[in-house]
């Protein structure tokens, strides 16, 4: 979405919000006297934070950039909420006649619900669970007969990050003692620039252990590009990955799979996408499923790591068992949990799709506002047990 349409929409969605706590201040007044005096106070500090994140997309790369970025983040997930609560409450007080009180009750009402939302909602982003799931493969895998994955996905390290949730996040892989950690991309929000001292977050994440390594993709905000409420707002024409991006997933300890194929153990076969929406490179180019799986040994197992869940059907047809991404933050916010389903084969967790095994994480981060609101922040367990004939 271009800039200005972006910005345009923002500011008629503020422009509403903004008409409706005045209308509800004025009805108000007429029986509340104080009311009179609020007008004349939340006008000028209500508009400096719906500029914040305006100011964070407009400006160049600075420290007063990314504190306005990360300002606006936290205001627009209390304005979403806010002005949504509103809106519904103004339009139920309709059908209320005669209560001159439903004003100032459905602004108070409001408030109270908005801040309490992104009160749970922040608190709640940072409780990062575990989910467990068991998979049957009818496959051999050299000698094994078992394997523990850790799936991890949209860390979206950014402005708004703790390093604390990072640490405590590899202290739980660690728990799992995993055979392969496997990260569906997105370890950024589309800036390197933007997280504060990099080198900590990647002296953590190289703290992981597993018994095959960490292996990671990158995901469509691993670019570089123009944020907006934490969402991207220029082409992706130039969405290019950085050096520093690529220096970071290294210093991290992940080995990146782009577009190819490495073997865990003896006989497990793991493929790693390119991202279908940004390459990285400005570009949407990346190999089809059938040109990354065309060497593989379809008699063993074949898993593929991808950021956004999409292709099952493709992914099949060239061979693979598994399916491994992210992207969907299940929603994030509510009432997103309940909209990703319609735009994705499988929004979350474990689901068969076109005779494929496919599970998308809901992810450790998230991006725009930092809250997790309906969802939760988790890393996914898989415990995958082969039963084809073991190779002598």
């Amino acid at each position: 979405m271009s800039p200005i349409l972006s910005i345009g929409i923002y500011a008629l969605m503020v422009a509403l919000a903004f008409w409706m706590t005045d209308l509800c201040l004025r009805r108000w007044g007429r029986t509340a006297g104080r009311a009179k005096g609020l007008r004349k106070c939340w006008l000028i500090p209500g508009t400096l934070l719906a500029l914040t994140p305006v100011a964070g997309a407009m400006l160049k790369d600075s420290p007063v950039k990314f504190a306005l970025q990360a300002a606006g983040d936290v205001w627009m997930g209390f304005f979403l909420y806010y002005g949504f609560v509103l809106l519904v409450l103004l339009a139920l007080s309709l059908a209320v006649k005669r209560a001159r009180w439903r004003h100032g009750a459905a602004l108070c009402l409001s408030l109270v619900i908005a801040l309490a939302v992104w009160g749970y909602g922040f608190v709640h982003a940072q409780d990062t669970r575990v989910v467990h799931y068991d998979l049957a493969l009818d496959k051999p895998a050299g000698q094994a007969d078992h394997m523990r994955l850790v799936l991890l996905g949209d860390l979206h390290l950014s402005v708004n990050s703790r390093l604390e949730t990072t640490k405590r996040m590899v202290a739980l892989v660690n728990e799992q003692q995993p055979d392969a950690v496997v990260i569906a991309g997105d370890i950024f929000t589309s800036s390197y620039a933007g997280l504060s001292h990099p080198d900590a977050y990647a002296e953590a994440l190289r703290g992981m252990r597993a018994t095959y390594g960490v292996y990671a993709v990158y995901g469509n905000h691993d670019v570089e590009e123009t944020l907006f409420g934490g969402f991207p707002i220029s082409p992706i024409s130039e969405a290019f990955r950085t050096a520093e991006m690529e220096r970071f997933f290294d210093d991290s300890g992940f080995v990146t799979l782009a577009d190819r194929v490495v073997t865990l153990g003896d006989a497990v076969q793991l493929a790693g996408r390119i991202d279908g929406e940004k390459a990285g490179d400005g570009t949407t180019d990346r190999m089809s499923p059938e040109a990354l799986l065309k060497d593989v040994d379809t008699a063993l197992p074949v898993l593929v790591l991808e950021h956004e869940p999409k292709e099952f059907e493709a992914l099949k047809a060239a061979g693979a068992d598994v399916a491994l991404c992210g992207h969907t933050h299940a929603g994030q916010m509510f009432p997103g949990n309940l909209v990703v389903p319609f735009f994705n084969e499988n929004a979350w967790g474990y689901k068969r799709v076109h005779d494929l095994d496919t599970y998308v994480t809901a992810g450790v981060g998230y991006y725009g506002p930092p809250l997790r609101v309906g969802t939760d922040s988790e890393i996914t367990v898989i415990d995958i047990t082969f039963k084809g004939e073991k190779a002598q």
